[in-house]
């Protein structure tokens, strides 16, 4: 069997289509590598085999985490940047379970299930990084710096 494209060209970025077993993360990182991405805004929904959703504890700076398989994405929403000259995924999500009870948060890893994940990738014009803003001890979007 041949391999699947993952992802194509649109008039304002890209249109990624995602299958089962793929990981939300690094197909992300290879796309925004691939093909330098200076930042985007990214949408999407499909299936999950498994989903790691987080909340985020102030009081630690740390999220907590809780894990949930093959549940549907009812929705997916995010920002793609770079972060010490990686991309740099920030996203949350909410998924429903067969049941249909909704849970979700923090994006903190997604693996896709049985099915797909469509995603749109809509490029932004600027080169975009995250840093720990130490005031609240997370990381934080920073408009209007350069690369490198």
């Amino acid at each position: 069997m041949t391999e699947q494209k993952r992802y194509i060209p649109t008039p304002t970025g890209f249109l990624m289509v995602l299958r089962q077993g793929d990981d939300l993360f690094a197909q992300l990182k290879a796309l925004a590598e691939a093909e330098a991405i200076p930042a985007a805004s990214i949408t999407g929904f499909g299936f999950a085999g498994h989903v790691s959703f987080g909340f985020f504890d102030f009081d630690t700076a740390q999220y907590r985490p809780r894990d949930w398989r093959d549940v549907e994405i009812a929705s997916l929403t995010g920002s793609l940047a770079w972060r010490e000259g990686q991309p740099a995924l920030h996203a949350h999500g909410v998924a429903s379970d067969a049941e249909f009870r909704c849970f979700g948060g923090h994006l903190l890893g997604l693996v896709v299930g049985r099915g797909s994940l469509e995603l749109t990738i809509t490029l932004l014009p600027s080169w975009l990084e995250r840093a720990i803003e130490p005031e609240i001890g997370a990381q934080v979007l920073q408009l209007g710096l350069q690369p490198g």
